[in-house]
């Protein structure tokens, strides 16, 4: 399989496109501003302490407070805010955990939350689940530090590893080699990534774990809740970390700086493999030139429509996502009914486990699949959505096809689920539903050009238009943009944007930041 990761920087962020085979498999979105990712690290402070929840809301900074259910204080929480109090009080000697720290009685796991907190309490905390809708973040206490092999977890002593891993003689070599060199009172668990790895590689990486997890100490001297102690990787290094294996064929990113900062970090983690990285050339969109927006706009949208002709219809509502499958009217006359709606349910089974990881769709997940009467037809349809969703990394659980046709999905929900409207208003009629004659779009161009010229400060114009009208713009020996060369003795770039509706124009400046036109629309 080949995988590529392409990677568009705008103003408001940055987007990530995962292909795999040239389909988009996964699309995530990074704000700027975005300071709540999961795994960062918090001294956060209790502010309510709710019983009935056998819950604790804790003031991270963010604009709701944070839930904190007791199951995830972790039993070493006494221990942990121990060594955390220390270190804000400057004795960080115990950020090793070794004999000389004295451990604190563990919590029962069937506790209450007034007997492990206090209001007020200051408290380490690591963030578990990004804030969805209406909802703060969901935090935990038993603190994970991520490598690309190993994860560390302080105040632990169990190896565990990944399930993935399925040789036994490769498990034992795995486990064996991690409790040799695991620092005391420091649980790990070995990643999917670390199989047929050295010796070396794994102790650079817990290495680094180690030294990653002393720095959260250090910086925790003389901070005030609530306060960030240790930001996660943003999600272009965080995927690149998590996935990066010899099956990428390429990384590609428009932005420079970007470029050299990925570059950077995977010849830190796989030096034999930073010449992947590149930087994209082309002068349109990055995601134009990779076919991702096309991809975008008939993925997202209420209905999906498949190679064959079926499509699916995805609802969401508070409570669940419910899939139903359609055959359309591309179907095969010659085979039976039955035949039919097995091919159509195996077409739609890979597409239902792409969409899922497409969208991080999380929560209840109810697929109603046409009727198929034969059991073994519905056990072939179960076993092609378990092996699609085999690479999705988000833990799931799929229940057998009912006797009614539906298929019960569960899937780890921890980030909000991506929504992208794939309709889109009109950008020249502002929605009105009238706009000026097509055929003048060509005369208000320059129209608006000849009052840009008359401004003295401009210089260096760039236009962006349809790529028909760009065609035409640029057609002949004596074209329109060597004839406005002419005019006003400066070149005009222009350049064309799939997107754009065919009256639809924009003109930038030298620093490539839009002019904006006062245009009037059209008297309905």
């Amino acid at each position: 399989m080949e995988r590529e990761l392409i990677i568009k920087s705008g103003t408001a962020g940055v987007e990530l496109a995962l292909l795999e085979d040239k389909s988009l498999v996964e699309f995530h979105t990074e704000a700027d501003d975005n300071n709540f990712k999961v795994g960062d690290i918090y001294l956060g402070m209790v502010k309510k302490i709710n019983p009935g929840l056998n819950a604790a809301f804790v003031d991270v900074g963010h604009q709701k407070d944070a839930f904190l259910h007791y199951t995830d204080l972790g039993p070493n929480i006494r221990s942990l805010q121990k060594l955390a109090n220390q270190a804000r009080n400057g004795n960080s000697q115990h950020r090793l955990i070794g004999d000389d720290f004295k451990f604190e009685p563990q919590i029962v796991k069937t506790g209450k939350i007034n007997s492990a907190l206090s209001k007020r309490q200051p408290i380490l905390v690591q963030i578990l689940k990004e804030p969805i809708s209406t909802k703060g973040p969901r935090l935990t206490c038993e603190i994970t530090l991520a490598g690309r092999y190993l994860i560390l977890a302080p105040f632990g002593n169990s190896v565990g590893i990944s399930k993935r891993i399925d040789k036994s003689e490769e498990r034992k070599r795995l486990v064996r080699l991690i409790e040799s060199i695991k620092p005391k009172n420091f649980g790990v668990v070995i990643r999917t990534a670390a199989k047929d790895r050295s010796v070396a590689e794994l102790h650079e990486d817990l290495k680094a774990l180690v030294e990653k997890w002393e720095q959260v100490i250090m910086k925790l001297h003389n901070k005030r809740a609530p306060s960030m102690i240790l930001s996660e990787l943003d999600k272009t290094s965080g995927l690149v970390r998590d996935m990066l294996n010899e099956s990428f064929s390429r990384i590609v990113t428009d932005d420079k700086i970007l470029a050299n900062d990925i570059k950077q970090y995977v010849a830190k983690i796989a030096p034999d493999m930073a010449k992947i990285v590149s930087l994209h050339q082309g002068k349109g969109s990055i995601f134009d030139a990779h076919g991702v927006t096309k991809q975008i706009k008939s993925s997202f949208g209420k209905s999906v429509t498949m190679k064959s002709g079926a499509y699916l219809v995805i609802e969401h509502t508070e409570a669940l996502h419910v899939i139903d499958v359609n055959s359309g009217y591309k179907i095969n006359t010659k085979a039976d009914q039955e035949s039919n709606a097995l091919n159509v349910n195996l077409e739609s089974a890979k597409e239902i486990a792409r969409q899922l990881r497409l969208r991080d769709i999380g929560g209840i997940i109810i697929v109603d699949f046409i009727d198929m009467k034969a059991p073994a037809n519905k056990k072939e349809v179960y076993k092609v959505i378990k092996e699609a969703m085999a690479a999705d990394k988000a833990r799931h659980t799929i229940l057998p096809i009912s006797k009614f046709g539906l298929l019960q999905i569960t899937r780890q929900r921890v980030r909000p689920e991506i929504k992208i409207t794939t309709q889109e208003v009109c950008p020249t009629c502002k929605g009105s539903g009238t706009i000026g004659p097509s055929i003048l779009v060509v005369d208000e161009i320059e129209r608006d050009l000849d009052t840009l010229m008359k401004t003295p400060a401009t210089q260096k114009l760039h236009l962006q238009v349809h790529p028909f009208i760009e065609a035409y713009l640029k057609r002949g020996l004596v074209s329109k943009q060597i004839n406005w060369f002419r005019k006003y003795k400066k070149w005009i770039r222009i350049t064309s944007d799939n997107s754009f509706p065919m009256t639809e124009y924009r003109f930038f400046d030298k620093n490539e930041e839009e002019i904006k036109l006062d245009r009037q629309l059209p008297d309905s």
